[in-house]
């Protein structure tokens, strides 16, 4: 290959993050609703008879499909599809910063206004619960963070003789911090407490 096709080829490239052509993709809607004269944020509690994190408190939200013409209006179809809550309901929506995790997967993340006076109709095969927390619970108290600390096995056959260090080789070691915010008898914790912490900041 000449250097003219290799200037071509860089050109018409656009760049992403790497590897994340084979990451999978979610779309979450972080609801915020008014209340009483106060801004609440929405919560779901997942159904216990769902195969993946039964019981557990999430955001909606789920995969982007193909069909979906960009992560906004997944985040829109999934909300929908869990609530009952169409897109004429929702308001002021804007991107947060999207996470990409260590297992595997990008999510797309928004805060949107749900209208005070849409009527929830929730999917019972998805959700269990519904429920919100004041605004200024979270603006007040700021999350437990704790590490978790990953080893590094790497597999029978790995080449260690084609590596500087063989078996001894200093391998750079990772950790995942995860938060939790304890409510009531809600535990807020994981994906969706970081992002929520990550909300946080923005409007701090």
């Amino acid at each position: 290959m000449d250097a003219r096709k290799i200037t071509e080829k860089i050109q018409i490239h656009k760049p992403e993050v790497l590897g994340s052509r084979d990451f999978a993709k979610f779309a979450i809607l972080l609801p915020l609703i008014e209340k009483c004269g106060e801004v609440h944020v929405l919560f779901e509690k997942r159904a216990e008879t769902l195969r993946k994190q039964p019981g557990e408190v999430c955001f909606p939200g789920g995969r982007i499909d193909p069909q979906d013409l960009s992560p906004k209006s997944a985040a829109l179809r999934e909300t929908d599809e869990e609530l009952g809550i169409s897109e004429d309901e929702i308001s002021d929506l804007f991107p947060l910063d999207y996470m990409v995790s260590p297992f595997g997967m990008i999510i797309y993340a928004f805060a949107g206004f749900i209208d005070p006076s849409a009527e929830f109709k929730p999917n019972p095969d998805e959700v269990g619960e519904l429920f919100s927390v004041p605004l200024s619970f979270f603006l007040e108290n700021p999350p437990r963070v704790y590490q978790i600390n990953f080893d590094v096995q790497p597999e029978e056959s790995f080449p260690y003789d084609l590596i500087v260090g063989g078996r001894d080789y200093s391998w750079r070691t990772r950790n995942l911090e995860e938060y939790f915010y304890l409510y009531e008898d809600k535990v807020i914790w994981g994906l969706t407490a970081r992002i929520l912490s990550h909300f946080i900041d923005i409007i701090k």
